[in-house]
């Protein structure tokens, strides 16, 4: 039961996690390509992470009623900030003259970003996707409230019967977690910044 538990709460983070990529990459695309909308694309996103987590969620649920739904899509605006930020941030930050050299080449807008610019965007893009993830373990422990399970219905339980045992577990297995992903992805991001020098 308690792995079960646990595979659960992963399976909500990687998929939150998908999706907030899937979206907030061409956000950030976006904002970058299009500097009248910057303003707007990169302010909603901060605005999102400043809703707290428990009440978007019910909010969610108002619309969409309780269960993984209403979690995955919670998360995903949730985890949207870093993910948006990060890409903009990256493709902003090349150095002028390559994007220079790029244009010299003949190349058309598109072929730089997808040839030349992305790849050498992709490590900030990466650490982006990396606080996303360690962010969305944290705060997918809220799915118990509306009915999406994980590690935050054995932490929720724990409160309910004053069993300091199961509020730690759930706590530490969630700080395992974190650290866990947070190195792994710490050590890609090494490798990847070291590729991109």
């Amino acid at each position: 039961m308690t792995v079960k538990i646990v595979l659960e709460h992963l399976y909500l983070v990687f998929l939150s996690v998908l999706f907030s990529t899937a979206a907030g990459l061409p956000l950030g695309i976006f904002a970058y390509l299009y500097p009248p909308a910057r303003k707007t694309v990169l302010w909603a996103s901060e605005l999102l992470q400043t809703v707290p987590a428990l009440a978007m969620l019910g909010m969610i649920m108002v619309l969409f009623g309780a269960g993984k739904a209403t979690v995955v899509i919670g998360l995903v605006l949730y985890s949207l900030l870093p993910i948006v930020h990060n890409t903009f941030l990256g493709l902003e930050n090349i150095g002028h003259g390559i994007k220079e050299a790029a244009r010299g080449m003949g190349l058309s807008k598109w072929d730089r970003l997808f040839t030349i610019e992305l790849p050498l965007a992709f490590p900030m893009v990466f650490t982006g996707i990396r606080i996303a993830m360690v962010t969305s373990i944290g705060v997918a422990v809220f799915a118990t409230s509306v009915g999406g399970g994980g590690l935050g219905s054995v932490i929720n339980q724990g409160i309910r019967t004053q069993n300091m045992l199961l509020i730690l577990f759930g706590t530490g297995t969630l700080m395992a977690m974190a650290i866990l992903f947070d190195g792994g992805m710490a050590l890609i991001e090494k490798k990847l910044n070291r590729h991109s020098v």
